[in-house]
């Protein structure tokens, strides 16, 4: 109604004028990244000194490349397993749910899926500090009672991955359980009516049925984990992650185009799985 009353036009090319601003907003910053990756300069500043590749593929200082930056590349290779390791228990753990606060009937359900998604709501930085306090407190107290250390609770990858863990699973079981909000019972009866097992009509019937949901919901932790800066930078040691290391390089050193160039690898990689994501998700034609 509004679109066809007085001065629709004016409110139809505000309207635009709103959406492109926004989106300008949003893609300015990400091609001001991109631009001073291939900028023939030692520094990610203009004027622009010419087009080059040398931030990814050079491998000689001043100019060395991400690809031969040893630091940067351990660094990609600790994100990379603790964001696939924290992909596979955050599915694993979220389908759990899914099935728990789905099917389930149980006293306090409604709390439970509260404190569910109570993570989500709290900051990073908190979750981080929360949890180095108590891994800390219990590693302490068993070496004291026990004189036995417990390494995993300390600052180090495995504590890393349970603390981006804690909050990661509730996005995979939002996502999982939405897919299964949508699935029809009357599938799993029929299919038990024929006499088939329970972990047969799992294997066979429902989880097909979550598959794509699960994909999905994977290829989110794996980027949540990935880009995930204020709970690891608590909990990280020895071996540190991209961003931590990214971090690191710009407080010793400032600002160079080889990170810039790092952002564009990265960009380039969440794209493709953002689009691998929105593809196992799209509905199949129905024949």
């Amino acid at each position: 109604m509004l679109i066809r009353g007085t001065g629709s036009g004016a409110a139809s090319a505000l309207f635009r004028l709103y959406v492109l601003a926004f989106f300008i907003f949003l893609a300015a910053p990400l091609l001001a990244a991109g631009m001073f990756a291939f900028n023939d300069s030692q520094f990610p500043s203009l004027p622009w000194q010419g087009f080059t590749l040398d931030w990814f593929f050079n491998d000689t200082e001043p100019k060395l490349g991400m690809f031969h930056d040893r630091r940067l590349l351990r660094g990609l290779n600790v994100s990379f397993m603790i964001a696939v390791a924290v992909a596979v228990l955050s599915v694993f753990v979220g389908t759990c749910n899914a099935f728990l606060f789905v099917r389930g009937n149980f006293p306090g359900k409604n709390f439970f899926y509260i404190l569910m998604v109570l993570p989500l709501v709290i900051p990073g930085v908190i979750l981080g500090i929360s949890i180095l306090a108590l891994a800390s407190n219990v590693a302490n107290g068993v070496e004291e009672a026990f004189s036995l250390e417990l390494e995993f609770l300390r600052p180090g990858l495995l504590l890393v991955i349970l603390g981006q863990f804690s909050f990661i699973t509730t996005i995979t079981s939002l996502v999982i359980t939405a897919r299964l909000k949508k699935f029809d019972i009357s599938l799993e009866e029929a299919a038990f009516n024929l006499g088939a097992s329970r972990a047969g009509v799992l294997r066979t019937i429902t989880l097909p049925f979550l598959r794509p949901a699960m994909i999905a919901a994977g290829i989110v932790a794996f980027l949540v984990s990935f880009e995930n800066f204020n709970t690891t930078l608590f909990l990280v040691g020895s071996d540190a992650p991209l961003t931590i290391t990214m971090y690191d390089r710009m407080v010793k050193v400032g600002s160079t185009p080889v990170l810039n160039a790092v952002s564009v690898f990265l960009m380039l990689g969440s794209g493709v799985l953002a689009l691998i994501s929105l593809l196992v998700q799209r509905d199949k034609p129905k024949t």
